[in-house]
């Protein structure tokens, strides 16, 4: 329908960090089809569980109990604060449901008046008309009418104006602890721990959307374990699935207490192979040294980009971000970079604010990460070398 931009690739197969086209020409991807790719692409151990979920079972609705749903369930609850999880197929969906969730929790505890939710700017929770009413970017709102009502926004940080915005209508704080798409900016632990101790004491729920941060891009399972908080209610997906379509709601027992039977679902959420898939996603995440050495490359990527960013002043203002998700700051557009790194057969992703994303898969390798550094400096003398 025309809603892309699409870029003139089309890619055949992927082997790890690389993607190669029909015509052969390989690319080292540090997009991870958006930060989703949490394992490269074509991993041994995800073809594996797909390969042998696929030849048993693929689909039965939620109208029956799904032994892997509740398997996965099971896991997500037993290493987050979670005690319930909803399944669903993509962060949007996710994000929707946490807004519900929200509401429909004030509503079965008699206070049906509290159901507006304070968001910050910068935000981006989805494409559903409540997600876009949610982040309030004018960009994505035009065209669609009167926004979704419920949403107060507030500047990206800000607890003083956070706590102003509580009404006796408030029924909840969402917030992403890393905005992905609105420019890697990454919520300070002591903020975090003020939007805690604000829902605390207005009996308000903390909403967290870990859709593009989380399953180990931090460097934690969950970026909210480095502000050593817990939310109410979570928005997870992207990284969960390694590519597959796969979303969730998690949730403490009291925030679940609205969601009863006939007031949220989905048909195809938690299926049987999503969920095969996001389990053998979890093993490998939670595998012994595998988030150590996530935090070990996030240092070396942005050692590396400290060093380079020296070398363009002119050009990158900042590096930013936390473990593998990380910013550049420019003072050019974004597409000019990404243009010029495709040049150099290297994929990044751009962002709001000026900045462009690097987005790897999480087990890349040292060599793998110096190359593409090397890369990314001559895609910035390409930039440098038009502006001369």
């Amino acid at each position: 329908m025309g809603t892309y931009a699409r870029q003139n690739l089309v890619f055949e197969r992927g082997e790890g960090v690389w993607l190669i086209t029909v015509d052969g020409d390989r690319y080292l991807d540090l997009g991870s089809g958006v930060a989703v790719n949490v394992l490269g692409h074509a991993h041994p151990r995800l073809v594996a569980a797909l390969n042998e979920q696929a030849s048993k079972l693929w689909h039965t609705s939620n109208l029956y109990r799904v032994e892997g749903q509740e398997r996965l369930a099971e896991r997500l609850v037993a290493t987050t604060f979670a005690d319930k999880v909803f399944f669903c197929n993509s962060g949007a969906e996710a994000c929707e449901a946490a807004i519900k969730a929200a509401r429909r929790y004030h509503f079965a505890g008699g206070e049906p008046e509290r159901w507006r939710i304070i968001t910050f700017s910068g935000a981006f929770h989805g494409r559903t008309l409540a997600t876009i009413a949610a982040g309030g970017n004018p960009r994505y709102l035009e065209g669609f009418g009167t926004p979704v009502a419920g949403f107060d926004q507030v500047p990206f940080g800000d607890l003083t104006a956070t706590e102003k915005a509580i009404s006796p209508e408030t029924a909840a704080i969402m917030i992403e602890p890393v905005q992905g798409e609105g420019g890697v900016n990454v919520a300070s632990a002591e903020f975090m721990q003020g939007l805690r101790a604000l829902c605390d004491a207005n009996g308000l729920l903390l909403v967290l959307d870990e859709v593009q941060c989380g399953i180990g891009r931090s460097g934690q399972l969950f970026s909210y374990e480095l502000a050593g908080i817990t939310p109410d209610l979570m928005a997870i997906a992207k990284g969960i699935g390694g590519g597959f379509p796969l979303g969730a709601l998690l949730a403490t027992e009291n925030a679940a207490r609205g969601l009863v039977p006939g007031t949220h679902g989905s048909t195809f959420g938690g299926n049987p192979l999503a969920t095969a898939i996001g389990l053998e996603v979890l093993n490998a995440v939670q595998e012994e040294g595998f988030l150590e050495s996530v935090r070990r490359k996030s240092l070396h990527i942005k050692q590396s980009l400290a060093a380079i960013s020296d070398n363009y002043p002119g050009i990158v203002q900042e590096v930013r971000g936390q473990g593998l998700l990380v910013g550049l700051k420019l003072s050019v557009p974004p597409a000019d970079l990404v243009a010029a790194a495709r040049e150099e057969h290297l994929l990044l992703v751009g962002a709001s604010d000026n900045v462009v994303r690097l987005l790897p898969p999480l087990n890349i390798t040292d060599e793998e990460i110096a190359e593409a550094m090397q890369r990314l400096e001559r895609a910035l003398d390409r930039v440098a070398e038009a502006r001369t």
